[in-house]
């Protein structure tokens, strides 16, 4: 077994069972892509058994903290099986949810997501890659299923010095799927739809914006970033839910992607909501925002879901400028009274610095709001104790005074 010894005094993260090893932490050591290493302190203590990456400036992910631990194929599979049993406590309201989340799992690089019998996983590290294969049967075995198509086309992978690969890894099977979430349905194509086919991680949120909007009546409606319409199906099922009729309210959804709007026109029919109560718009939310602005036009509540501005904390200082813009321009077109749903899924923007950014951005608007509640991911994409990354999206409710 191959060994890397880290610098002086940078044992301390892997003491807190914080899974990262970055380049610039090693004083000495090498390996294969993908290989597993012995971790030591300056001193020569066992800190670790970790995947080593030579492409990747975090230069070794943790598979396990415990010395007497074997990497191999039972370990891998027990973990898959440790993974799937969790999902069990959490409340999950849909059919679609996700059944690896990398780190916080033991499983670092490893995304799996579950669409009623397909799975979609992501090997998005030089150590999940080496297993690929032991990974796939595991997690198959540990499901009961027969079908996993690969996604593994993320940004990512450029980073860990890995190739753009998807398609079908176990057997095959339709990529157009439907999802059952709450009281509605989704469709997707595990294919070519963000991330492994849907934003899973917002699951709640929508069954949060959907509660709002029957309780304070929402009658004008703003979702920005609106993708395949997840939030405009949860309004109009908030909508439906409190009586209204068509014509007494109304959503208007922006997105620059001209076919995620005709895949959100589909998901509104697809759940038997009048296609008279929505406005959909192929343009630039900015642009659109600005224009709403200088039109005077308003609305009861605005969900502003865009996607991630800062891949990592060098990006933070200029996608501070694009979310306070945005949520600047939101506030000056929000109804006293109105309510911003409004987030950040940005690992590089902490849920602190995120609180400034819009608390900056109400300022500039001349705005002040109660924070009604703070939200995240969904809780099969969980951040754990040693693990704090994990809570990579980040979102305010706010309610304009």
């Amino acid at each position: 077994m191959k060994t890397i010894r880290l610098r002086e005094g940078k044992e301390r993260s892997l003491l807190r069972r914080h899974p990262w090893i970055f380049e610039s932490a090693i004083a000495k050591g090498s390996a294969d892509t993908g290989e597993t290493v012995r971790v030591e302190s300056h001193e020569g203590r066992f800190l670790a058994w970790a995947a080593f990456s030579p492409a990747s400036k975090i230069r070794a992910r943790v598979w396990s903290f415990d010395e007497a631990q074997r990497i191999d194929a039972p370990f891998l599979a027990a973990a898959c099986a440790y993974s799937v049993r969790a999902r069990a406590r959490f409340d999950i309201q849909s059919d679609g949810f996700r059944l690896v989340h990398g780190e916080s799992d033991g499983l670092p690089g490893l995304i799996v997501d579950r669409y009623g019998d397909t799975l979609v996983a992501q090997f998005t590290s030089a150590g999940a890659e080496r297993w690929k294969s032991v990974l796939a049967d595991a997690l198959l075995a540990a499901t009961g299923l027969t079908k996993l198509y690969e996604r593994s086309d993320a940004s990512g992978r450029a980073l860990e010095g890995l190739p753009e690969v998807k398609g079908w890894l176990r057997g095959d099977g339709l990529v157009e799927l439907v999802l059952r979430e709450h009281d509605w349905r989704l469709a997707l194509n595990i294919a070519d739809g963000h991330k492994t086919g849907f934003y899973l991680d917002q699951r709640d949120s929508r069954k949060r914006f959907a509660d709002y909007t029957r309780r304070l009546n929402f009658q004008r409606v703003l979702n920005c970033y609106c993708y395949t319409g997840g939030f405009t199906v949860a309004t109009l099922a908030g909508m439906r839910a409190g009586g209204f009729s068509v014509g007494a309210a109304h959503v208007t959804s922006i997105d620059s992607s001209g076919p995620a709007i005709e895949k959100a026109r589909a998901n509104v029919a697809l759940n038997g909501f009048d296609l008279a109560q929505t406005t959909f718009m192929d343009a630039d939310v900015n642009a659109s925002l600005r224009q709403f602005g200088a039109e005077g036009r308003t609305f009861d509540a605005i969900v502003l879901d865009p996607p991630k501005f800062a891949p990592t904390v060098t990006h933070a200082e200029r996608a501070a400028r694009a979310y306070k813009d945005i949520n600047r321009l939101a506030f000056k077109i929000l109804e006293p009274g109105g309510v911003l749903f409004t987030y950040s899924c940005s690992g590089g923007i902490s849920a602190d610095l995120f609180h400034k950014i819009v608390a900056s951005a109400g300022a500039d608007a001349g705005v002040d709001g109660y924070i009604s509640e703070r939200m995240g991911g969904a809780p099969d994409h969980p951040m754990t104790i040693a693990f704090p990354e994990g809570e990579y999206l980040k979102g305010l409710v706010v309610i304009r005074k």
